[in-house]
């Protein structure tokens, strides 16, 4: 499907985003492990986290959705059952990797598969330190899906985590938390830590690095939840309202978590007028309202110790950039050659389309010039952040301009288009 977007005046307006993925999917995980049931409000609708909810309906576990709500029958410890069928995680890197976890501690056997593009996906960085614990796991040749997990005697470890990946941590976590004796977890670079907070992990931060300590003591009990709305979906909304004059939108009930709000800072930090109200904590998390106003900006350097933290963002960060003042560049953001798209491709492609001049290094890209306002058809690659922010960047030229195979946005936010249509006033 192509999606045509025109050039837009201003925004104004309120916006209420659907729960945060990466919350969402820990959520249901945790609901299913539980021993009873757990109420989950707000929850993503994307189809990833309906990945999630299919895999652990085919692990036995019982789900009732009605509204904004819903109902999770969790199975308890160690109380799924053998699927029938292999554990298809569609587009879903979070679902295939921290399922692995849980599953390396199920006495039954299990095979996990995806789609094209989350076949092509890393999965080596999970299966090294799960068979360090003792699993019994096997990727295919290239170190991708599919995932074959057979019943093994896991054991606890003192592990230094290799790769800066919340993913990674939380599978050897969802392991780990099925042993009695205490396994040590060290993080050397921050990354994401939702299945920390919402476990209530005991961690150690130390000057370079955190300690995470995981036992069956931190074993999930049933709980309600309402999942704050996704700060990653938030962020194309607040660049476009950044860029776009006569605009102010008010984002409410925004995950604050300071893993996440990286993205936040180097707006404001290149210029951006974005306040936080409402600010307020809920289950461990930071929540808040986002209020974003027209801006000027200029470009600033983007350090290697952020650069984990915003790694879904850049996309929607290089946009802005293109109308800062100065160029816009990143480095130390090999990761995204590895995402649902090789990203540093498919935005230097895209770029390019619009006359900007371009460089591209094997982990970042620099980007200098103007846009030209002729209207332009852009590829999303089947990337879901890639897509809208082309959209966006469509929005922002004089003609307008097209993304083809939109409805990948489904992958994290299906209502995108909507929501931009309430905020012109369509």
């Amino acid at each position: 499907m192509i999606q045509k977007f025109e050039n837009i005046d201003s925004i104004k307006g309120e916006l209420f985003l659907l729960g945060d993925k990466s919350i969402s999917h820990r959520a249901v995980m945790f609901a299913a492990m539980a021993d009873g049931i757990s109420i989950i409000k707000n929850c993503s609708g994307s189809e990833d986290v309906h990945s999630t909810i299919s895999c652990f309906e085919k692990l036995g576990c019982k789900f009732e959705i009605k509204d904004d709500q819903i109902k999770v029958w969790g199975k308890g410890f160690k109380g799924f059952t053998k699927p029938n069928s292999e554990l298809y995680a569609g587009n879903s890197g979070t679902t295939a990797r921290l399922i692995s976890g849980i599953l390396s501690a199920q006495n039954f056997e299990s095979v996990i598969t995806g789609d094209k593009s989350l076949s092509q996906r890393p999965m080596k960085r999970i299966v090294e330190p799960l068979k360090l614990m003792g699993a019994d796991i096997l990727a295919n040749e290239n170190g991708t899906l599919p995932i074959t997990i057979k019943p093994s005697a896991i054991k606890p470890v003192n592990y230094k985590l290799q790769v800066a990946s919340a993913q990674v941590k939380s599978a050897i976590i969802l392991c780990a938390i099925h042993l009695e004796e205490e396994s040590i977890f060290i993080e050397q670079t921050l990354t994401r830590n939702h299945t920390e907070k919402l476990l209530n992990l005991k961690t150690e931060i130390e000057s370079d690095r955190t300690k995470i300590y995981v036992s069956k003591n931190d074993y999930p009990k049933p709980f309600e939840i309402t999942v704050p709305s996704d700060i990653s979906s938030a962020a194309f909304f607040i660049v476009l309202c950044l860029l776009t004059k006569n605009s102010k939108i008010l984002i409410r009930n925004i995950s604050l978590n300071e893993t996440r709000t990286g993205v936040v800072n180097i707006l404001r930090q290149m210029g951006g007028k974005i306040e936080i109200e409402n600010e307020r904590e809920e289950k461990g998390e930071r929540v808040g309202d986002i209020r974003v106003y027209s801006s000027k900006l200029k470009n600033v350097s983007i350090s290697k110790s952020v650069i984990p933290n915003i790694i879904d963002e850049i996309p929607i960060l290089a946009v802005a950039g293109i109308f800062a003042e100065g160029n816009f560049k990143i480095n130390n953001a090999k990761e995204l050659r590895v995402k649902e798209s090789d990203r540093i491709k498919s935005l230097c492609n895209n770029f390019k389309k619009v006359g900007l001049t371009v460089n591209e290094f094997e982990d970042g890209f620099e980007l200098n010039g103007t846009v030209s306002n002729e209207e332009t058809l852009f590829e999303s690659y089947g990337d879901h952040r890639i897509a809208m922010a082309f959209g966006v960047l469509s929005m922002l030229m004089k003609k307008g301009g097209s993304v083809n195979d939109f409805e990948c946005v489904g992958i994290s936010n299906p209502q995108f288009v909507e929501q931009i249509n309430n905020l012109c006033g369509y």
